[in-house]
């Protein structure tokens, strides 16, 4: 391929929103120029182009030095003016293949590839206010790492079935990490101790970045059961019974009030009935009554204190 060093500045006046691409370069008898090794066909494709909208057609090589041009010229631009929205969308465009060439080591995740875009376009129009052209840095340089920031920021942030710490979220993939290492050497499972041996943690914070790790994502309980599981129905119907004992509690609460309100008699009676257990007679002969006496009693204390339940 030919190529020839040629000098290019774009121009100061004012752009309007309706000029072209090509219209952006400009000989070297511009103010401000910029000295760029472009390849000849590069001007041929940017005469072609009539707006941002068919940027995608430029070849890599050429979106480079384009970008290159581009990044010096915006750098010069009062943000908030036509001039400046103008090759800020047209930089945009030209380095969109960046965000997708980016997204390829997260393919393994399950969310949309369309908002995965959406997300690193985010982290590419940071890459592009923040980069100093004056600093001699080529722009992918800077932007990828600016990209895969943004996009470990929305998995960090908006991917987590329930939000845990970050601290958690880190010492998840590190355990991770170790976990495939160690079953790897081992040719098993590893346990917590050797978890915790290999990372220099302590058991403790290792068993806690384990239950943090299945925060990460979530099933509905509306979703059937699986074939290892006994009987049909869905995981709500299977999760979990009924505990008889709340009753028992709430009735507990209900009643302590209700037996402080009896007279010191009638408290020792249900102590020994129900507390130790003794016998009608034991008690009888412990209150120096009959066993009938303290069955009246008896009936007599749990009758009221039923009536004081019902009317609770």
């Amino acid at each position: 391929m030919r190529g020839s060093r040629v000098r290019t500045a774009l121009r100061r006046e004012r752009i309007d929103m309706a000029v072209t691409s090509d219209e952006l370069l400009v000989d070297d008898r511009a103010h401000n120029d910029v000295e760029v090794t472009t390849p000849h066909r590069s001007f041929e494709a940017v005469a072609e182009l009539d707006g941002a909208g068919q940027l995608r057609k430029v070849a890599p090589a050429d979106a480079r030095e384009l970008s290159r041009v581009l990044l010096v010229r915006l750098a010069s631009l009062e943000e908030g003016t036509h001039e400046y929205s103008y090759v800020r969308g047209t930089l945009v465009e030209l380095n969109l293949s960046l965000v997708r060439f980016v997204l390829r080591r997260f393919s393994a995740h399950r969310e949309s590839m369309e908002d995965l875009v959406q997300v690193g376009a985010i982290g590419l129009i940071k890459a592009i206010d923040r980069f100093d052209p004056g600093r001699g840095v080529e722009f992918t340089t800077f932007a990828i790492p600016t990209i895969v920031g943004e996009i470990r920021r929305h998995f960090r942030d908006t991917t987590w079935a329930v939000h845990v710490p970050r601290r958690l979220q880190e010492l998840r993939l590190t355990l991770a990490r170790a976990r495939d290492t160690l079953s790897h050497e081992l040719d098993r499972a590893p346990t917590v101790a050797e978890l915790a041996e290999h990372v220099g943690m302590e058991q403790e914070e290792v068993v806690e970045g384990l239950a943090a790790a299945n925060a990460r994502s979530a099933d509905s309980l509306d979703l059937p059961a699986g074939d290892d599981d006994e009987g049909p129905g869905d995981l709500a119907g299977r999760a979990g019974g009924t505990d008889e004992r709340f009753a028992l509690v709430e009735d507990l609460v209900s009643l302590q009030p209700l037996v402080a309100a009896l007279a010191e008699r009638d408290r020792l009676i249900l102590s020994m009935r129900f507390t130790q257990e003794m016998t009608q007679s034991q008690i009888g002969e412990r209150l120096g009554v009959s066993q009938m006496q303290v069955s009246r009693l008896l009936s007599r204390i749990l009758t009221q204190l039923r009536q004081g339940l019902e009317a609770a």
